[in-house]
């Protein structure tokens, strides 16, 4: 097993932040630690949906409650090919099977509470309310070559990061299978409709980079991946190489979801190069060091051809510094060449947080540090810094201010989207 990384030295006298300068936000008091949790908050549980249920599973459940097994096909082809969960407008379905559409196979789990347009109208950020009255976050982004959807995988996160809207929440719960992928029928049927600046498109990649940490949802997440990627009626059948499942470090999930078979994308939130700066930055490194962390990713690359993709976040005289930058290169090439990109994220700061992004000087030195070190380096395209655009900050905004709109420098997405079926960072897509 790979030992602790030494605390790097210093080579100058520049002034360096501490994520322990202030408490965590929304602390109570001046002493606060960030605590992680796995435990949630609420224990119930979201309506059966099909969405949950594998396609032998869902002939089951419609041939139990008293119709043809192969109304389960239909049923699935209209929710994964149309975008659907009306039975209204499934023609080839009976009447006499609406009722049970709505109640047993197709329940309603997730209804839109706001909606914000950011970047000319080519991103859209939902705010969604759940059955129980927990809410998460969806941002829908469209690129010249792509269209994008970050998804959340639970409500809250226990993770605790001190720079994330979302962390500073706590965790709620986790989402079901049928919830997480309900946030994608909805996009889907959104882009089909038109409703991102351009006209219609087709929903191309989905991050799992929205409220939550993927990995503490393991096996919602796991087979949401299969509804994703499974053809239909089993599921949307979209490219495993355009799914990213992320985390910040929970390495026995790691390990799990590369014998999975499952050939995504993994992207590993590492936001510091040294234990001794991310013990306070990420605090699940306290259980899961460095080294080991970007052992796993190793593993993961070996199992999967898939190169991972190490996220960090530059934050002004914080984590931005050359010889931290040095210190990441080194890190990642004592373990191969080629298996790994590192995106450099511009930081989208929570309000109120001492934390800023780095200057575009000491950005560019930081990347060039790492291509002059043959690292596959890719500065991240922000989007929604008009908008609440980070994770969680929409839904702190609502909760705080009962707002019922989106601000008037960010129109709000007609009501009509959602009849029609529609990581402290900035949402954010390579360049």
């Amino acid at each position: 097993m790979t030992t602790s990384l030494p605390t790097p030295k210093v080579p100058s006298k520049r002034r360096e932040v501490r994520p322990t300068d202030q408490p965590p936000e929304g602390a109570l008091t001046p002493d606060a630690k960030p605590i992680l949790s796995f435990t949630a908050k609420r224990r119930g549980k979201a309506p059966a949906h099909i969405a949950d249920l594998s396609q032998a599973e869902r002939r089951a459940l419609v041939k139990d409650a008293g119709f043809p097994a192969f109304r389960a096909d239909q049923l699935s082809r209209h929710y994964f090919e149309h975008f659907t969960a009306d039975p209204a407008l499934m023609s080839d379905i009976p009447a006499s099977m609406h009722e049970a559409i709505r109640s047993t196979f197709m329940p309603d789990l997730v209804n839109e509470v706001v909606a914000q347009r950011a970047d000319g109208g080519l991103t859209i950020k939902h705010l969604w309310e759940l059955y129980d009255g927990a809410r998460v976050e969806s941002v829908l982004m469209r690129y010249t070559e792509r269209t994008t959807l970050c998804i959340s995988s639970q409500a809250g996160c226990g993770m605790a990061c001190p720079f994330c809207a979302t962390g500073q929440m706590g965790l709620t719960r986790n989402l079901s299978t049928a919830e997480i992928i309900d946030q994608v029928r909805m996009a889907q049927r959104a882009c089909e409709d038109g409703l991102l600046e351009g006209g219609p498109t087709r929903l191309s990649n989905i991050v799992f980079m929205g409220m939550g940490e993927p990995m503490a949802n393991y096996r919602a997440v796991v087979n949401a991946l299969h509804r994703l990627i499974d053809p239909s009626p089993e599921g949307f059948g979209m490219s495993a190489r355009n799914v990213t499942v992320s985390t910040v470090g929970l390495v026995p999930a790691i390990d799990k979801l590369a014998a999975e078979g499952l050939p995504v994308t993994l992207a590993v939130s590492l936001h510091a190069p040294d234990d001794d700066l991310r013990d306070d930055l990420i605090p699940i490194n306290s259980r899961w060091k460095v080294g080991e962390l970007l052992d796993a990713a190793r593993r993961y690359f070996v199992a999967t051809g898939r190169r991972v993709s190490i996220e960090y976040a530059l934050i002004k005289d914080m984590n931005d510094q050359p010889y931290r930058a040095q210190l990441l290169a080194d890190e990642l090439n004592k373990r191969g060449k080629g298996w790994v990109h590192v995106n450099p994220i511009p930081l989208n700061p929570t309000p109120g947080s001492i934390w800023t992004a780095s200057t575009r000087r000491t950005q560019d030195e930081f990347v060039a540090i790492l291509r002059n070190n043959g690292i596959s380096t890719t500065i991240r395209d922000t989007r929604g810094s008009d908008i609440d655009g980070a994770c969680g900050q929409l839904a702190t905004a609502v909760q705080e201010g009962g707002r019922k709109g989106s601000s008037s420098d960010a129109p709000a997405v007609k009501p009509q989207l959602a009849a029609s079926q529609q990581q402290g960072t900035n949402t954010q897509e390579n360049r």
